[in-house]
C-alpha cells in the first residue's frame, strides 16, 4: 500500500489515467483507509475543476520562447 507521502506525488498521475493497474489498485486502497488522503484527493479533482473554468492567460512571445528552451533542456 502506498504511504501518504507517496500518494501526494502520484496523485497527477492519478487524476490524469497515467498509472498502471497495479498502481490504480494501490492509489484507491489507500483512498479507502486514510480519511485525510481522501480529503486532499477531493481538493485536487476542485482545484483542477476550478482552473479549469478559468480563461487562458497570454503569454509575452518573449517569456514563451524562454520556457520553451529551459524544458528542451530540462531532460537532457
Amino acid at each position: 500500500m502506498l504511504t501518504c507521502r507517496e500518494l501526494t506525488e502520484v496523485i497527477t498521475d492519478y487524476l490524469e489515467g497515467r498509472m498502471s493497474f497495479i498502481d490504480r489498485v494501490r492509489f484507491r486502497a489507500h483512498i479507502g483507509m486514510c480519511r485525510d488522503c481522501r480529503t486532499y484527493l477531493d481538493q485536487m479533482k476542485q482545484t483542477v475543476r476550478t482552473m479549469g473554468k478559468l480563461p487562458p492567460e497570454k503569454i509575452p512571445p518573449e517569456v514563451q520562447t524562454q520556457l520553451l528552451e529551459r524544458f528542451r533542456d530540462w531532460k537532457g
